[in-house]
C-alpha cells in the first residue's frame, strides 16, 4: 500500500510539474513576442557579436525569459507583442571593426517602427530594408559611405545619417525621401552646395541639419522652398557670400537657425527675421570677421520673437556706431546671450540680467566695453552658470558682494581687463564655482582664506599677472583642483604645504614670483601634474627626487632659479615633451637620464655650468624638435650624432668651447615646418558643460547650440623658446614656434671651411656663425636658402668674393660679413641686398662697391694732350715752373750733400775709399 500511495504521489508531481511547465510556455508562447521575431532577434544578435563578441547576453537562454519582449533594447506592442523598436544604439565591440548587416535579418519585424543602429561601425545594408511601418531610421556615427536604399520604407518619417562619410553624390535621385520630415546629415562628406539643392525638393521637411560638412559655395536659395521648416542647422561648413535676407521671408514656421562658423561675407540685415514670431534660436557664431551685421534699422518694428538663445559673435556689428543690440531690450525669455568678439562699446549691459530672470549664460568678451561691474542693489541671479566679461576695458572693483549675486555661478571670467582692488571674499560664497580667472588684471592683496575653504568644486583658479602677494594659503579645501596659474605676481616665501590639499592638480604655474627657499620634496605627492612651471623666482638647491613619481609629467620648467649640481639619476619620465632648466647652476656633464626620455621636444640647458662634450645618445631623442646648449662650457668637436636629430628645428650651441670643423651632415636636418606644439591631455582643453537648467528645445536632433561650453583651463598652452636671430634675443611660441627654424654655432673655436652643403638647407630660417675661425671661402651653395631670413658669418677669417646669386635670397632681411678677409666687388644693389648697410661689410678693407666708399674702378690717367682751347702761354709757364723746380731742388741736394761730407770725416773718407776702389775697377 505504501509503494502504491509513493507511486502516485510521485506520479502526481510529475504531472503538476508538466501542467507548470506548458502554463508557463503557453504564457509565454501565447502572451510572449512571436517565435519568428525572437528566432530572427537571436540571428541579429549572432550578426552583432561577429566573429566573436558576447554583447546582447540576455536575449535568449533561460526559458523564463524566453519572452523577447522583456529582453533589453527591445520594445512591443502592449496588445499584439509584436516588436516596435530596436534600441541597438553602441552595442557592437568596436575593436571587432566594421560590420555589414544583412537587411533580411529585419524581414521578421513587419510592425517594426523604430530602428537605432547608431555607433556600431555599420559599413552598409546588404540588401533592400522591407519595413513597411518604420517610422525611424538611426544610424549616426557609423561608417556609412552610401545612403541604405529606403524605396521600401513608405511609412520613414525621421532619418538620422549623421556622423557617417556619406559624399554629396548619395542626395541625387534621393525621390523616395520626399516624405521626410526630419532629416540629420550632419558631420559628413557633402562638400558640393550643388548637389544639396536636391534637399530643396523635400517640402515635408520640418528640421534638416546639414552641420559640419565642409560644404563651399553660396548658400542655395531654394532653402526658401522649405516652408515647413521649424529647425535648420547649416552651421561648421564652408559657406561663402552673403546670406540673402529673402532666403528666410517664406520660412515663418521657424524656431531654431544656425549659421555658425562658415564664411559668410557681406551684409546681412537681422532685422529680416523680426516678423518671425515662433523664433526662438538664432546662432551665427564663429569666424565672420568679413561680415556685416546691421540690427538698428531705423525703418523697423520691435521684433515679434522672444528669443531663447542669442549667439552673434566676431563679426561687424552695427558699423560705426558698435552699439549692443537695442532689440535686447525687449527680450525677456533669454537663457543665453552670446556676443563675443563683435567690438561693442558702451557700458556692461548688466540690464539683461534684471529683465531676462533665466538667463544662465552671458558672454560679452573681446568688446571694448568700458566703466565699472555695476550690478542693481540686492540683485540676485540664482540661474545664472556662465558669466564672462574678458578683454574688455572694464574699470573700477569688481563688487564685494559678487557672491551673492551670481551665487550659482560653474565660470566667472573677468581676465584682461583694467580691474584693481583686492580679491572679493565673497567668492568663497560661489559653492558650485569651477573656473575662476581674474588674470592680467591690476589686483592686489592677499588671496582670501575664505575662497580656498569655500570653493570646493573649483577646477581651474587663474590669476596669473596682477599683483597678488603674500602666499598660498597653508589651510585649503580645494580638493577638485587640476589647473593653477599664479604667475607673474609678487608671491613670497616657502611654497606653500597647502598645495597638498589639492591631489587632482595637473597643471601647476608658480613663475615669476619671489618663492625662496628649496623646491620641496613633496612635489611628488600629485601624481596626475602634466605641467609644472617655477622659472623666475629664488628658488636654490637641488633638483628634488620628488619629481621621478611623476610618470605623467610632461613639463618642467626650473628656469632662471638658482639650482644647482644636476638631475637626479632616477628622473626617468618617459613621457616629458619639454625640460627648461636653463639660466641655472647646474653643472657637471649633461646626464645621462636625460636619455631616457624619447618623447622628449624641447631640451633647454642653456646658460648653466655644463662641461664636458655632448655624449653620443644625443642623436637617440629622434623626436627633438628644440636644442638650447648656449652659454656652458661644453668643448670638443661637434658630434655627427647631432646629424640624427630630423626633427629638429632649432639647434643652439654658441658660447661654448666647441672646436673642430662643422660636420658635413648637418644637411640631414631639414629644418622643416612641423605642427605646433602644445601638451598633449585629455584634461588640458576638456570642457565643462551642462544642458540648459529653463529651456530645451524639442528635436528629434541632438542639438549642441543649447549645451553650456566651458573652457576649464586657459586655452591653446603653447610652448615659448628663446633664440637669438637677427641680432635680437627673441621668444618664439604657439604657431610661430612650429614655422620658426634656425642653427647658431657662433662664438666658439670651429675650424676649417662652410661646408657647402649647408646650401642644402632651404627650409632654415636663421644660420649664425660668427665669432669662430672659419676659413675659406662662402660657399656658392647658399643662395639656394630660400627661406633664410637672418645670416650671420662675422668675426671670421673667410676670404674671397661674396657670391653675386646670394642677391635671390628674397627674404633674407640681417646679413653680415662684418670683420673677415674678403675682397672683391659687393652684389648689386637689388632685391633684400639694396637694404643692408655699410656695417654689414665693415672689416673688410678689400671690399670695394656700395654701400661701402670705396670704388672697384681703378684711378684715371692724366690726359695725353691738352684740350683744344689750352693757352701756350699756360704750357710754357708750367714748364718753366719745372725747370725752376727741378733746378732748384737739384743744387739744394748737391750742396748739402757738399756741406754734409765737409763736416763728417768719416763719411767724406768712405766715399773717397769707395771711389778709389771704383777707379781701379774702370781702370782694369
Amino acid at each position: 500500500m505504501g509503494a502504491v500511495t509513493w507511486g502516485l504521489y510521485n506520479a502526481i508531481i510529475l504531472y503538476a510539474s508538466f501542467l507548470w511547465l506548458l502554463l508557463v510556455v503557453g504564457y509565454y508562447g501565447c502572451l510572449g513576442c512571436l517565435e519568428d521575431e525572437r528566432v530572427g532577434l537571436l540571428n541579429l544578435k549572432a550578426s552583432i557579436n561577429h566573429p566573436n563578441d558576447t554583447a546582447l547576453s540576455s536575449w535568449g537562454g533561460d526559458i523564463i525569459v524566453a519572452d523577447c519582449c522583456r529582453w533589453e533594447y527591445v520594445t512591443c506592442d502592449n496588445k499584439t507583442n509584436r516588436v516596435t523598436q530596436l534600441s541597438l544604439n553602441s552595442i557592437r565591440y568596436q575593436n571587432l571593426g566594421n560590420w555589414s548587416l544583412n537587411a533580411s535579418l529585419l524581414l521578421p519585424f513587419h510592425q517594426l517602427q523604430i530602428l537605432d543602429l547608431s555607433e556600431n561601425e555599420l559599413t552598409d545594408f546588404q540588401g533592400l530594408l522591407r519595413l513597411k511601418k518604420l517610422r525611424v531610421l538611426d544610424v549616426v556615427g557609423n561608417d556609412l559611405t552610401t545612403i541604405p536604399v529606403l524605396s521600401a520604407l513608405p511609412s520613414l518619417k525621421v532619418l538620422h545619417l549623421g556622423r557617417n562619410r556619406i559624399n554629396s553624390s548619395q542626395l541625387r535621385g534621393q525621390e523616395y525621401l520626399s516624405k521626410l520630415e526630419v532629416l540629420d546629415l550632419g558631420y559628413n562628406n557633402l562638400k558640393d552646395s550643388l548637389s544639396i539643392e536636391g534637399l530643396c525638393k523635400l517640402s515635408d521637411l520640418e528640421e534638416l541639419d546639414i552641420s559640419g560638412n565642409g560644404i563651399d559655395g553660396n548658400l542655395p536659395p531654394c532653402f526658401n522652398n522649405l516652408t515647413s521648416l521649424r529647425m535648420l542647422d547649416l552651421s561648421g561648413n564652408n559657406f561663402k557670400g552673403t546670406i540673402p535676407s529673402s532666403l528666410f521671408s517664406s520660412l515663418k514656421l521657424l524656431q531654431y537657425i544656425s549659421l555658425s562658423h562658415n564664411s559668410f561675407e557681406g551684409s546681412f540685415d537681422f532685422t529680416s527675421l523680426f516678423n518671425h514670431s515662433k523664433l526662438e534660436v538664432f546662432e551665427l557664431g564663429g569666424d565672420n570677421k568679413n561680415l556685416k551685421v546691421e540690427t538698428e534699422n531705423s525703418t523697423s518694428q520691435h521684433p515679434l520673437f522672444q528669443l531663447r538663445v542669442f549667439r552673434l559673435s566676431e563679426c561687424v556689428l552695427n558699423g560705426e556706431s558698435r552699439v549692443i543690440p537695442s532689440f535686447l531690450s525687449n527680450q525677456y525669455e533669454l537663457r543665453i546671450v552670446d556676443l563675443r568678439n563683435n567690438g561693442i562699446i558702451g557700458d556692461i549691459p548688466t540690464w539683461l540680467l534684471v529683465n531676462n530672470s533665466k538667463l544662465e549664460f552671458f558672454s560679452l568678451s573681446g568688446n571694448q566695453l568700458r566703466g565699472p561691474l555695476a550690478f542693481e542693489l540686492n540683485a540676485k541671479h540664482v540661474y545664472m552658470k556662465h558669466f564672462d566679461i574678458s578683454s574688455n576695458l572694464v574699470q573700477g572693483e569688481i563688487p564685494p558682494d559678487i557672491g551673492s549675486i551670481l551665487p550659482n555661478l560653474r565660470a566667472l571670467n573677468m581676465s584682461r581687463n583694467a580691474l584693481h582692488g583686492n580679491f572679493p571674499t565673497s567668492i568663497g560664497d560661489m559653492k558650485t564655482l569651477m573656473l575662476l580667472d581674474l588674470s592680467n588684471n591690476n589686483l592686489s592683496g592677499q588671496l582670501p582664506q575664505h575662497l580656498l575653504r569655500g570653493c570646493i568644486l573649483l577646477s581651474s583658479l587663474i590669476l596669473s599677472n596682477n599683483n597678488f602677494d603674500g602666499n598660498f594659503p597653508a589651510e585649503s579645501n580645494l580638493t577638485s583642483l587640476s589647473y593653477l596659474f599664479l604667475d607673474n605676481n609678487s608671491f613670497s616665501g616657502k611654497i606653500s604645504r597647502g598645495l597638498l590639499k589639492s591631489s587632482a592638480l595637473e597643471m601647476l604655474d608658480l613663475g615669476k614670483n619671489s618663492f625662496s627657499g628649496q623646491i620641496p620634496d613633496w612635489i611628488g605627492n600629485f601624481p596626475r601634474l602634466i605641467s609644472v612651471v617655477l622659472s623666475k623666482n629664488h628658488l636654490e638647491g637641488v633638483i628634488p627626487t620628488g619629481f621621478c613619481k611623476l610618470g605623467k609629467l610632461q613639463l618642467l620648467d626650473l628656469s632662471s632659479n638658482k639650482v644647482g649640481m644636476s638631475i637626479p639619476p632616477c628622473f626617468n619620465l618617459s613621457k616629458m615633451m619639454f625640460l627648461h632648466l636653463q639660466s641655472n647652476e647646474l653643472t657637471g656633464d649633461i646626464p645621462n637620464v636625460l636619455s631616457r626620455l624619447p618623447s622628449l621636444f624641447i631640451l633647454d640647458l642653456k646658460d648653466n655650468k655644463f662641461w664636458g662634450t655632448i655624449p653620443p645618445w644625443i642623436g637617440s631623442l629622434t623626436s627633438l624638435r628644440v636644442l638650447l646648449l648656449r652659454g656652458n662650457e661644453l668643448h670638443g668637436s661637434i658630434p655627427l650624432d647631432l646629424c640624427r636629430l630630423r626633427s629638429i628645428r632649432m639647434m643652439d650651441l654658441s658660447h661654448n668651447n666647441f672646436s673642430g670643423s662643422i660636420p658635413l651632415c648637418l644637411n640631414n636636418l631639414t629644418f622643416e615646418a612641423q605642427d605646433g606644439i602644445f601638451l598633449t591631455t585629455d584634461g588640458f582643453l576638456s570642457l565643462l558643460g551642462s544642458d540648459l537648467a529653463t529651456y530645451s528645445y524639442e528635436s528629434q536632433i541632438s542639438l549642441y547650440t543649447l549645451y553650456i561650453e566651458i573652457q576649464s583651463g586657459p586655452s591653446n598652452e603653447a610652448e615659448k623658446v628663446d633664440f637669438t636671430t637677427k641680432w635680437r634675443f627673441e621668444s618664439y611660441e604657439g604657431k610661430v614656434l612650429s614655422i620658426m627654424s634656425g642653427m647658431d654655432l657662433s662664438w666658439n673655436n670651429l675650424t676649417g671651411s662652410i661646408p657647402p652643403e649647408l646650401g642644402d638647407l632651404s627650409e632654415i630660417h636663421s644660420i649664425n656663425l660668427s665669432g669662430n675661425h672659419l676659413t675659406g671661402s662662402i660657399p656658392e651653395t647658399f643662395s639656394n636658402l630660400k627661406a633664410i631670413e637672418s645670416l650671420d658669418l662675422s668675426h671670421n677669417m673667410l676670404i674671397g668674393q661674396i657670391p653675386p646669386r646670394m642677391i635671390e635670397l628674397n627674404n633674407l632681411e640681417v646679413f653680415t660679413v662684418a670683420y673677415n678677409d674678403l675682397s672683391g666687388k659687393l652684389p648689386e644693389r637689388k632685391g633684400q641686398f639694396a637694404t643692408f648697410e655699410e656695417s654689414s661689410y665693415e672689416g673688410n678693407p678689400l671690399l670695394c662697391g656700395l654701400p661701402l666708399n670705396r670704388s672697384c674702378s681703378p684711378a684715371r690717367a692724366a690726359p695725353k694732350t691738352p684740350p683744344a682751347n689750352s693757352d701756350n702761354e699756360e704750357k710754357e709757364s708750367w714748364e718753366v715752373s719745372f725747370l725752376w723746380s727741378f733746378g732748384g731742388s737739384f743744387g739744394v741736394a748737391f750742396f748739402g750733400i757738399i756741406a754734409f761730407l765737409y763736416f763728417n770725416s768719416y763719411y767724406r773718407e768712405l766715399l773717397f775709399y769707395f771711389i778709389a776702389k771704383n777707379l781701379t775697377f774702370l781702370q782694369l
